[in-house]
């Protein structure tokens, strides 16, 4: 089963050579690197995120094993939808997805579906797959699509995943792809974000959730991020650190209607 890129020429370079291009731009060298249980990375054109999603992946020790998590902006396939088998295709080559694992979370729980439909044309996920590639040579993915559901969904996801992680027995680094505030003025969307940002900071699912809906804070991939703080607290997460923050605004001159982009690291 192959998944072939759906954004590839739109949201980065289609051109291997040009898109390393433009990952070596966007990823600082010389970075410390440290391991980390899970990340929350923007998912936008790289024009506008890639230097916030670049200063992440520039920190982190990437494992052999990776899940991603990603929200269904297309409302197609299941929704709450798992790829367990096949490959994903970039302009920089193929990256597996982990069969093991991806069957283990799938014995967890009936609430995620096999399903490539909600995977085929999303790209919040397809976008993270560069930064890896560029940065690692050989690893292998999960890729989760989820809707937006009731918090008690999070939880459970998040409990499930974590034990088949820990009965996988090997370092996973779970990534929450998701932009923050959408066309808002930019210092609004800043101070809404700083709200949701906190709540990551402070290892907060429930919190984050909360402030998220009574703030009418348009984060879209809100439910990927709650499920990974819940995974990454269940495998012990002490500590979250805020790499980067920033608007489209700051690229493209125009305060007036932004999109808020935030890197953070959970170890």
């Amino acid at each position: 089963m192959i998944r072939n890129p759906v954004v590839a020429g739109q949201f980065y370079p289609d051109s291997p050579s040009l898109l390393n291009h433009y990952l070596e731009r966007y990823i600082p060298k010389g970075v410390p690197k440290e391991a980390a249980l899970g990340a929350v990375v923007p998912h936008a054109g790289y024009m506008f995120s890639g230097g916030v999603a670049g200063a992440v992946y520039a920190k982190l020790d990437i494992p052999d094993t990776i899940i991603i998590l990603g929200p269904n902006h297309t409302g197609i396939g299941a929704a709450f939808a798992l790829m367990d088998k096949g490959i994903w295709k970039t302009p920089l080559g193929n990256v597996p997805i982990n069969e093991t694992l991806a069957q283990l979370i799938l014995s967890e729980t009936d609430l995620l579906t096999s399903d490539l439909a909600a995977h085929q044309y999303e790209h919040s996920i397809e976008v993270q797959l560069p930064f890896l590639q560029y940065l690692k040579n050989d690893f292998s993915f999960v890729p989760i699509t989820l809707t937006h559901t009731w918090y008690s969904n999070c939880e459970l996801l998040g409990e499930v995943i974590a034990r088949a992680i820990k009965k996988f027995g090997e370092p996973v680094l779970i990534i929450a792809s998701s932009d923050m505030t959408h066309y808002e003025p930019h210092e609004k969307a800043k101070a809404k974000d700083s709200l949701a940002v906190n709540r990551i900071l402070a290892l907060d699912p429930g919190g984050l959730y909360e402030t998220v809906h009574t703030q009418k804070i348009t984060m879209c991939g809100v439910i990927p991020t709650a499920v990974m703080l819940q995974v990454t607290k269940l495998l012990g997460a002490k500590e979250a650190e805020l790499i980067a923050y920033a608007t489209s605004g700051d690229i493209s001159g125009d305060y007036g209607s932004v999109v808020g982009y935030a890197g953070i690291i959970v170890k």
